[in-house]
């Protein structure tokens, strides 16, 4: 009984989330400053871009990763929990984890997908259907070399007008990266009919396809790395 129950739970708090159709993706330009493709040991990066069962879906279809982990950063380990997260003010971001290798993708491949696929950057603390801080837009860098990366991005995007507004997406440091609850994991793979992952979430794999085959896998790896 205690099992069903925290089973109900679960869906009772991932359920309520509102609809609203995706907007079409377009294929930005590449990042002029990045990290040339190199082997060595796996890399993090760590993204926040509106609800993280999409992000973390459209990451799990590109070639290269190895692990996607939905989860929060921003703030305290405390908050760390999906109902006090969405209630706003904590400072987390709902965030994906990702684990590359470097020698079949760069970072800032990740972060084109991130522009172009994942979600609007314009939006400020919101996205799509979902609003608040914690839906925000923003790069948590590891390291000098993604700040720098990151922010070149960001200003080399904004010279070309590539978007009709002005870019929202915040670059800070991670201080922590924290797993969300199991049942957030691989939310899109286990409910590909859930009406939201339906209208706002399935469209982000299928830009994907289509503006990256080179890149894209149609077999998606899942939250354990498999």
């Amino acid at each position: 009984m205690i099992v069903i129950l925290a089973v109900l739970l679960a869906v009772a708090v991932a359920a309520p989330r509102p609809a609203m159709a995706a907007e079409p993706a377009v294929v930005i330009p590449a990042p002029t400053v990045d990290d040339p493709r190199a082997a060595g040991p796996l890399q993090t990066a760590v993204l926040a871009g509106g609800c993280f069962w999409g992000v973390q879906g459209v990451y799990e279809h590109v070639r290269g990763v190895r692990q996607v982990l939905s989860g929060y950063a921003g703030g305290d380990r405390a908050t760390a929990e999906y109902e006090v997260v969405s209630r706003g003010g904590t400072g987390h971001a709902e965030s994906v984890e990702i684990r590359f290798d470097p020698k079949e993708l760069s970072y800032g491949e990740i972060l084109r997908i991130y522009f172009s696929v994942v979600h609007d950057p314009t939006q400020l603390d919101r996205q799509g259907p979902d609003s608040g801080t914690q839906y925000r837009s923003n790069i948590f860098y590891v390291g000098e070399s993604q700040k720098t990366i990151a922010q070149a991005y960001i200003a080399q995007l904004e010279r070309a007008k590539v978007f009709g507004h002005a870019i929202a997406t915040r670059v800070d440091p991670l201080k922590a990266f924290y797993p969300a609850e199991d049942y957030h994991q691989d939310f899109l793979q286990q409910n590909p009919d859930h009406p939201y992952i339906v209208i706002n979430d399935l469209p982000k794999i299928d830009n994907l396809r289509k503006l990256f085959p080179a890149v894209y896998r149609e077999r998606p790896i899942t939250a354990r790395g498999n």
